[in-house]
Order: structure tokens, then C-alpha cells, then sequence
């Protein structure tokens, strides 16, 4: 479970659970036409809401469930883990199983299902069920920690059912979902609800956009279905606000162009490809506008532009408002950053912005994040920044950049901020290098790491 807690009015949030991947001790090919966004002229409004029976939930549902599949995830503890067994992969133990579980759901008929991140993470074992109760094995594609999206495959000669993707931007508060999973891996469940909002940022980062719904979503649920009245996929569910790990009122969801954006760069690129519009600052309300002395009191207020970014040659200036990016109205930094977050480097984007008094639309092309992630059993890798390269005298190499995963915290001052140098006896010249090693080894394969230490000492271990 994953909790996001803060001291903030309670009625705004006590604090937020991640639904799925919940432990217990266990005892005893070509991507298809999925991913297409569905045509303009199908999404329609809804038929005005009458009272209950005028709404028919049983089209939408039906096509859900074959498409949502319940996901097991394995792992193998043997206790608290020794230096003999990271650096010369001796283990003392027998290996103890422990499983995880929550929801995926298909978007091609050959097999690519996708997920929440933290439903897989740490996963020796990856396996799927069907709602006609076929099992398949799994193997990890790729993953956005970020954004808490995986992408899985399973390998079969049989044509899966999907779902298609929806136009989550087109989706209007108030308009009814449902949300399809495996809560307490009770299997095909659906809940009904509505949009609360949208556009939802609930951390520091600035990247996660979510869709709010009030439909009933608990443990298990994560990484299932958001679906329309159509059955078109609309999110993927990720987390909800809880005090008790339960489901209690609201519930969030990754947006699903949001989802397909980050799958298809995982498929093409093998990491997410995320464009930088260049610009700090903040959102208005009446205080900050009297403060920094502009009129409007919504839009993204511009404090600093970044030097060299698509928005620095385009002409942003400190002191402008942004209200609108192509035809997406900007209230406030959720909204801005909803816009951006399904762009890639080089795209163009219309910046409407106030200006003293007067209304400019300027063409800003995304500069590229230079330093692209990737998290893998709970190490968050980035490519080395020119400083990085300068100061090691180095060429290559990726670099431990965090550390999340509680076993390997006695071994944190060591790992972190360590080069790794070689993965898998090949050069690890960069993410997409090392992600694509990672991503082709056995559920239970060790790969063999040459890393160099902040320190400048050479060290060889397992991952």
C-alpha cells in the first residue's frame, strides 16, 4: 500500500493508499489497433440523466470485464540481505515466497497488458488470469515510476480481447464511469461512480495528472479500468484518499491518453520521453496576483524561464500568464502541466499568454528532459549529466540517483550516486541501453553489475 498522508484540511485529504500489489506471506509481437484513440464522432455526450434506470451500465461493463485480467506478483525473500550476497551473489537462506496482487488490463489482442508500476515492482514472478480463468506467465515490457504505469506481455498463439482507448481529455465532470478490477481478488468487480475533476496533481513533482471519480475502488484495484458508458478505456486506477487503506469517497486515476502516450514510448523508445516546456513559477489566486502585480487570478504565472528552452527561443518572458496551450484552457499548474505531460521533445505547442494588457499566442517547440530516469527494483537510474561526466572522467555509465527498495538501504551510502559501468557484460552507455538488458533477463536471472562508486572504488554485484 502506498500512502500519501499531510497534515492539510481533512476535508480535502487525510492521506492516499495505493490500491494494489499488497503483500501477504504465500504458505501453502506487433502491437495491434488498440492503442488508436477512438474517432472524435463517437464521443458523444451521454443521454441527459433522467433518474436511475435512464442509465444502462450493462453494454459498458461487459466489455470491461474481458478485457481486465488479475495480476500475481511474486517475490522471493530470504530475511534481511548480507554484502556476500549483493556483491558475489551468495544467498544464506531459503527463499521465501511472498505475493502481491491487483489488476491490469489488455490493450492489444497480441498479449501487451498494462498496469500500475508499483502492482510489478520487485516482481521475480509475474503472472495474469483472464476473466475465462486462463493463466499466462508475464514478463515486464517497461515502467514510469513517475506516473506509476508498467507495461507487461504474455506470450499466446490466442487472439486476447482489448480495450480501446477512450479520449480521456474529452471527459467532462459529472459524466459517469466505471471502474473495473480484482478488489480482495474478488474477480471482475465493477463499481459505478462519476468524474469529480480532473487534472488532479497530488505530488511534488509536478508530473501525475490524475482523474478524480467517486467509484468504489479498493485494494486489489490497482491498475484496472476506467471505463466510459461506452466501455472505452478512460484511465487506469491508481490510488485513492483513505485513513484506513479503504476505500472511503474519492479515488484517482492516470488519464488514458496519459497511459497510451507513456506505453507507446516504452514500445518505441524503451524509456518515457517526456518534453520540458522551459518555464517556472506558479498558479494565481487573488493574493499571489496583487503580489507580483497582474490582473488575472487564474493561469500559470511565468517567475523564470528556463535559458536555452523552447520557451526561452520562443519568446516567454518573466511576468507573462499563461492561460491557454493549444485549445486546453490553463487555470492553474495542474492544468499546464496536464498539457505538456503528453507531448514529447520537438513537439510544437500554441502558449497563449496575457502580457501587459494584451493576449499573444507564440509557437513554443518542447526542449528534451536531458536526464532521462528509469527505476528498477527499487533503484531510480538516470543518464549521467555533463557534470557527472566531468567529474569521473567518463564517457558512459548511468547513475544511481535514489534508492527505494528497504533491502538495499544497509548498502545506500555505498550504491547511491554510484556509475553503474557495465550491466550484463554490456557497456551501459545510457538508460535505454540498460533498460533494454533489464527488460529481456529471466523473471529469477541475475545480471552482473560493474559500478563505480562516488568515492572512485570499482564494485561487482548482482541485480
Amino acid at each position: 500500500m502506498k500512502r500519501i498522508s499531510g497534515l492539510f484540511l481533512v476535508a480535502l485529504m487525510s492521506g492516499a493508499t495505493t490500491l494494489g500489489a499488497y503483500k501477504l506471506v504465500f504458505d501453502n509481437d506487433t502491437p495491434s489497433s488498440a492503442l488508436s484513440i477512438a474517432p472524435a464522432a463517437a464521443l458523444t455526450k451521454n443521454v441527459a440523466y433522467t433518474g436511475p434506470e435512464s442509465v444502462d451500465f450493462t453494454e459498458a461493463a461487459d466489455k470491461a470485464v474481458h478485457t481486465v485480467v488479475h495480476v500475481k506478483n511474486t517475490t522471493y525473500s530470504t530475511g534481511p540481505r548480507s554484502m556476500m550476497e549483493y556483491f558475489y551473489g551468495y544467498r544464506g537462506g531459503q527463499p521465501q515466497p511472498q505475493v502481491g496482487t491487483g489488476s491490469g488490463v489488455i490493450i492489444t489482442e497480441d498479449g501487451y497488458i498494462v498496469t500500475n508500476n508499483h502492482v510489478v515492482e520487485n516482481a521475480s514472478e509475474l503472472e495474469v488470469t483472464l476473466n475465462n480463468n486462463k493463466t499466462y506467465k508475464a514478463r515486464l515490457v517497461g515502467t514510469d515510476s513517475k506516473m506509476d504505469i508498467a507495461l507487461l506481455k504474455v506470450d499466446t498463439s490466442d487472439k486476447l480481447p482489448y480495450a480501446t482507448f477512450g479520449n480521456s481529455d474529452d471527459m467532462k465532470v459529472g459524466e459517469w464511469v466505471l471502474a473495473v478490477g480484482n478488489p480482495y481478488n474478488l474477480t471482475s468487480t465493477v463499481t459505478a461512480g462519476i468524474v469529480s475533476a480532473k487534472a488532479r496533481n497530488l505530488s511534488n513533482d509536478g508530473l501525475q495528472s490524475f482523474i478524480q471519480t467517486d467509484a468504489a475502488v479498493n485494494p486489489g484495484n490497482s491498475g484496472g479500468a476506467l471505463v466510459n458508458t461506452r466501455g472505452e478505456l478512460i484511465g487506469i486506477n491508481t490510488m485513492i484518499t483513505s485513513m484506513t487503506g479503504s476505500y472511503v469517497g474519492y479515488s484517482f486515476a492516470v488519464p488514458s491518453n496519459i497511459t497510451r502516450k507513456i506505453i507507446e514510448d516504452i514500445m518505441e523508445y524503451g524509456n518515457v520521453q517526456r518534453g520540458v516546456l522551459g518555464v517556472e513559477g506558479g498558479e494565481l489566486n487573488s493574493t499571489v496576483a496583487k503580489d507580483v502585480g497582474v490582473t488575472e487570478t487564474q493561469g500559470f504565472y511565468i517567475n523564470a524561464v528556463t535559458e536555452n528552452s523552447g520557451a526561452k527561443k520562443a519568446g516567454l518572458q518573466k511576468g507573462d500568464v499563461i492561460v491557454k496551450i493549444d485549445d486546453r484552457p490553463i487555470n492553474g499548474f495542474a492544468d499546464l502541466n496536464a498539457a505538456i505531460v503528453t507531448k514529447r521533445p520537438n513537439d510544437i505547442v500554441k502558449v497563449t499568454i496575457h502580457r501587459d494588457g494584451d493576449v499573444l499566442t507564440l509557437p513554443v517547440k518542447l526542449s528534451k528532459n536531458e536526464i532521462n530516469s528509469y527505476t528498477y527494483s527499487g533503484l531510480e537510474l538516470e543518464d549521467l549529466s555533463s557534470a557527472d561526466k566531468k567529474q569521473f572522467k567518463i564517457n558512459y555509465g548511468v547513475r544511481i540517483k535514489e534508492i527505494t527498495d528497504e533491502d538495499f538501504m544497509p548498502y545506500y551510502d555505498e550504491l547511491k550516486d554510484g556509475i553503474i559501468l557495465t550491466i550484463g557484460n554490456v557497456k551501459a552507455t545510457d538508460i535505454k541501453t540498460v533498460s533494454k538488458v533489464l527488460s529481456q533477463k529471466g523473471p529469477n536471472e541475475k545480471v552482473r553489475v560493474q559500478m563505480l562508486t562516488k568515492n572512485g572504488e570499482l564494485l561487482r554485484f548482482l541485480m
